[in-house]
């Protein structure tokens, strides 16, 4: 898999006829037009091309990663390959096929090098690429077996001898001799340092953490504001109990209250000894 670059983006071919960029940004980087829509030669992927003495005359596919519907299942975290957690097809009795070996998508290696290629919604090329690709695609041993298993397939499939059936619902026959599929992939690794794999898993080992501890934090700043808002309530609560005797206090000695005392009267009502009588 060759490194390219377009902008601030990196691209990757995997083939010829095939580019995957990350961005859509990678997309616009690949290819410039005049102000009469012809393409210019000079810029993008045909300035590239010229560089290195070849052409590119006619249409090419372009897979941009974060515009692909990714997959929308979990991965088995603890696999270092990142396979996809795929249910094996079963009949409704619930017994699988013996001829059944794995689904396409799961039995593609992936180097640690490209392993480390994550969308910002942190999807590799296995969720993504791939899955585009191959979706729920089955692996049989041979043709006998896909005939018998027609009611489990969805998505596809093909045998280890040749077999092929589409997920349209066509099949492919006649003889495979020439059938061949593979994935050219070139990689220059000569002057990456030797620890490179080590130091990428490190990497995506502490971007991995720093998303538990940001959705930690977001966890904790959610408990916070349940908190402060308990305490305004319970605060309040509080002030209005505090201040409500008071004021039923006030309004029960009001009628109590007595005016002035006028001359002669004795306001504090006490008997008068006998030498003042």
């Amino acid at each position: 898999m060759r490194a390219l670059h377009a902008g601030a983006s990196r691209v990757f071919s995997l083939a010829s006829p095939c580019v995957i960029v990350k961005t859509f940004d990678g997309v616009k980087g690949l290819e410039k037009y005049d102000k009469d829509g012809i393409i210019d030669k000079i810029s993008g992927v045909h300035g590239l091309g010229r560089s290195v003495g070849k052409f590119l005359d006619g249409r090419f596919t372009v897979f941009c990663l974060e515009n692909l519907r990714s997959f929308s299942g979990d991965v088995i975290i603890d696999d270092p390959q990142r396979k996809l957690i795929l249910h094996r097809p079963r009949f409704p009795g619930g017994e699988s096929h013996p001829g059944f070996l794995d689904f396409a998508i799961n039995m593609i290696h992936l180097d640690r090098a490209h392993l480390r290629f994550l969308t910002v919604s942190v999807h590799g090329l296995r969720e993504t690429l791939f899955y585009t690709l191959f979706s729920h695609l089955q692996v049989y041993k041979n043709r006998t077996d896909i005939q018998s298993a027609l009611p489990l397939i969805k998505d596809g499939v093909v045998s280890l001898d040749g077999g092929l059936l589409r997920p349209n619902g066509s099949f492919c026959l006649g003889r495979s001799k020439n059938l061949e599929v593979k994935f050219v992939v070139t990689t220059d690794v000569s002057s990456l340092p030797e620890n490179v794999a080590e130091m990428e898993e490190q990497v995506k080992h502490k971007n991995w953490e720093k998303e538990m501890v940001l959705e930690y934090m977001k966890r904790e700043e959610d408990l916070l504001k349940q908190v402060k808002e308990l305490y305004r309530k319970q605060k309040q609560e509080l002030m209005d109990y505090v201040t409500q005797p008071a004021v039923t206090q006030t309004s029960c000695e009001s009628p109590a209250t007595h005016s002035p005392a006028t001359p002669g009267s004795n306001p504090f009502g006490a008997k008068l000894s006998n030498k003042w009588r």
